[in-house]
């Protein structure tokens, strides 16, 4: 398979070039896990996808519980279906808690006692779906004392508590995160074993991101190569394989690949699924990219014709959304038309009154100044 026919085929299965599911968490439930560390901007990645056309709709799904915010895969937020959360969870989370360890005692969270004396209190504030915000959370464990300090030491110790399947996200409150019991707003599921857990989450990841390439699902998922090699080869004949450039990639042949809508433009939203899952095979840059590589939290890529043409940045008003593009040179009139329609769609998603600047040349970017480095 040629790349240009994976790249097609992705934006297809994804979604985005093909007819939209019903609703966002049916987005999530085909991605398996959504990064969602941008809350707001991955609210976007879902309403590209489906037919939940408004931030509103997005969030109301969210609020009612049909999928739910937390740590989970990776050591970032990730959008995940509820009756999904136990079995990723028993899949993942063991290695990526092993991999935290060395940070946990940096900020004091390494004495087993202290941290499970903290999570039964914080189990205690949470019961009863109280639904507290974090700022919440740490005044109620200043009262207690003893406890984890507000800021990294609190943010690590919730970071822990989610990914032992404890916490997850409540309904949101104004702009803020809140916190649930799992066992309060998850409905209870068969238990599985992690062999089990790991092939099905292969045959999800091919189904919902394929074709990729192991190193694309060992990134994804926080696996080990042989972990992933065997969870493939457990899948069986439900993906099936394909070499791209001599690299061997799956996919589930029963996902609908088939391009069907106009098209289009895409201002992809920062750390979308569709550019952050594949160091092995992703889109092509064009000459004069303003960004020569990296993730930023506020630029995100735009992609038209299977080709990553420039970056975008939101900045949302009251009445007003204003998106600032920066497109290579190389861009044409009708792309920078297209260009122009996807921040018409954002504008449309967020109900509000599109300001479009179109500039010049490379932006300064957060990283550069933090030393931010990519995304995991």
């Amino acid at each position: 398979m040629d790349r240009s026919r994976v790249l097609r085929r992705r934006l297809a299965t994804q979604r985005l070039s093909s007819a939209p599911l019903p609703s966002a968490a049916d987005v999530v439930r085909l991605l398996t896990c959504v990064q969602s560390q941008e809350r707001d901007h991955a609210f976007f990645s879902l309403g590209l996808r489906s037919r939940a056309a408004t931030y509103a709709a997005v969030r109301a799904e969210l609020d009612k519980g049909t999928f739910v915010r937390t740590h989970i895969l990776r050591p970032t937020w990730h959008f995940v279906a509820a009756e999904d959360l136990r079995w990723v969870l028993a899949a993942t989370s063991e290695r990526v808690i092993r991999g935290m360890a060395g940070r946990h005692a940096q900020v004091g969270l390494d004495d087993p006692r202290h941290v499970g004396r903290s999570l039964d209190v914080l189990t205690e504030l949470l019961s009863g779906r109280s639904f507290p915000t974090r700022a919440e959370i740490a005044a109620e464990f200043d009262r207690h004392g003893g406890l984890p300090a507000r800021g990294e030491q609190l943010s690590h110790l919730v970071l822990l508590a989610e990914l032992r399947g404890l916490v997850c996200s409540g309904p949101m409150r104004g702009v803020h995160h809140t916190y649930a019991l799992v066992d309060e707003v998850v409905p209870p599921s068969p238990a599985i074993d992690r062999e089990e857990a790991l092939a099905r989450l292969a045959q999800r990841f091919f189904a919902g991101h394929g074709p990729a390439a192991v190193k694309d699902f060992t990134r994804w998922a926080s696996l080990t190569i042989a972990d992933a090699t065997a969870a493939i080869a457990a899948c069986g004949s439900a993906v099936e394989q394909v070499d791209v450039d001599g690299v061997p990639h799956w996919y589930d042949p029963t996902v609908p690949s088939r391009t069907t809508a106009a098209r289009a433009a895409y201002l992809l939203p920062v750390y979308d699924e569709a550019v952050l899952t594949y160091p092995t095979t992703g889109f092509a840059v064009a000459d004069g990219h303003p960004n020569v590589g990296g993730v930023d939290p506020f630029w995100a890529p735009v992609v038209v014709d299977n080709t990553d043409v420039g970056l975008w940045k939101r900045t949302v008003g009251n009445g007003t959304v204003a998106v600032e593009v920066r497109l290579a040179p190389s861009t044409s009139d009708e792309q920078r038309a297209l260009v122009r329609g996807g921040a018409e769609r954002l504008a449309a998603f967020v109900e509000k009154e599109l300001v479009y600047t179109e500039a010049e040349g490379r932006p300064k970017l957060w990283r550069e100044g933090r030393g931010l480095r990519a995304a995991r």
